[in-house]
């Protein structure tokens, strides 16, 4: 693998995780409330469906994504999952106490949210098959099936320095970040993702009737 391939991939990796999304924004509050350790696992499971996604895609198995069933249960798991966090997370703001209690249990599993997240985002579905089917086809006449697989998995470097990038961010800045503005955050994020629940489910809808 060349240094230019390396170097595209990498910055593929950080187009795919920098935009700010229900992974980001979950990311966010939980690095502003836990720190950087649930911050980093959030990351760590978004980066474990986005290795799912690469080997399927890799594998030949997009058409499998792109099934009317498979698309629904995504959308709907997805959707709800969003909405779900969205409002536990705006609760935080209006019910502190109880919040904090409600934050550490769902903080324990922070890897898994991560990956539930990511593997049911439509984003993160239209990324893999659309960028980087574009960028499998390039690669694939120039190298064998195994440098093409290992230049791929690259990608993932530059989502793990987008998500050690903000999660220590989150844990330098928590210390200088007071409980009322932690509690705005997390409004804003919750209300966010209840957006996305909510846009999510509407686009799902549509494809149920169509």
């Amino acid at each position: 693998m060349g240094k230019y391939s390396l170097l595209q991939n990498i910055i593929l990796g950080l187009s795919l995780a920098a935009p700010i999304g229900p992974v980001n924004l979950e990311i966010i509050k939980r690095g502003l409330n836990s720190g950087f350790k649930q911050a980093f696992l959030t990351g760590a499971g978004a980066m474990s469906a986005d290795s799912t996604y690469l080997t399927l895609i890799f594998f030949g198995l997009t058409s499998f994504l792109n099934i009317s069933f498979i698309k629904i249960v995504l959308g709907i798991a997805g959707s709800f999952i969003l909405i779900y966090l969205g409002l536990v997370s705006a609760k935080e703001f209006f019910h502190e106490a109880v919040g904090k209690y409600q934050s550490r249990q769902m903080h324990k599993n922070s890897f898994i949210t991560g990956y539930v997240l990511a593997i049911s985002s439509p984003m993160t579905i239209i990324w893999w098959t659309g960028v980087f089917g574009a960028l499998l086809a390039s690669q694939t006449n120039a190298q064998t099936d195994l440098s093409t697989f290992l230049s791929c998995l690259s990608i993932l470097l530059g989502c793990f320095i987008w998500v050690f990038f903000l999660a220590a961010s989150l844990h330098w800045g928590k210390k200088i970040i007071n409980e009322k503005i932690v509690g705005f955050i997390s409004l804003i994020a919750g209300t966010s993702l209840v957006v996305f629940g909510i846009y999510f489910l509407y686009r799902t809808i549509i494809l149920i009737m169509n």
